[in-house]
């Protein structure tokens, strides 16, 4: 997907297609069908999700990748899906609401960008930070929807940081 065919998508319509496709994915999908996509973005592999025809009448690949290296813990299929079930919920909302919802560049790259509404769960204690990020500049018609877990504390140190009066970084 290039820039140009994304700059006649709004942000909105994106996550929008974003959540449903992840929705359907892991929450609609048989159990065992989604666990088994789960293990394979958890080895690292991009995984192929759909093709969507844009109004346009092209088609749009979407496929999927999960980095789970700032994760606290050994990640399983139960806290892999509350993360997401959070996440996606969070989004919907915001989409719903009409908030403006920020976007962060990747490592200075404008075509990787981070959607700053988050996914935070609680598993054994350790708290989790979950977004979805996405990567529109490849040169086939193909989007990587990424999601990612975050460190959670550097939340904590933009909170302790608002608390102090400085100024914040957080992600909301």
């Amino acid at each position: 997907m290039s820039r140009i065919e994304t700059q006649s998508m709004s942000r909105e319509q994106f996550l929008t297609i974003a959540v449903n496709l992840l929705h359907r994915a892991f929450m609609q999908e048989k159990r065992t069908k989604a666990k088994s996509l789960f293990r394979d973005v958890a080895e690292g592999k991009m995984v192929p999700l759909t093709n969507v025809q844009m109004e346009d009448k092209s088609t749009v690949r979407f496929d999927l990748s999960l980095d789970h290296s700032e994760y606290g813990g050994s990640l399983n299929f139960g806290a892999f899906r509350n993360s997401l079930t959070t996440l996606l919920g969070n989004l919907a909302n915001a989409v719903q609401e009409k908030r403006e919802i920020s976007t962060f560049s990747a490592e200075g790259n404008v075509e990787n960008m981070i959607f700053g509404v988050t996914g935070v769960t609680v598993e054994r204690d350790v708290p989790s930070v979950m977004v979805l990020s996405a990567n529109i500049g490849g040169r086939d018609a193909a989007v990587q929807l990424r999601l990612m877990y975050l460190d959670y504390q550097q939340f904590l140190l933009s909170q302790q940081q608002d608390d102090d009066g400085e100024a914040s970084t957080a992600v909301s």
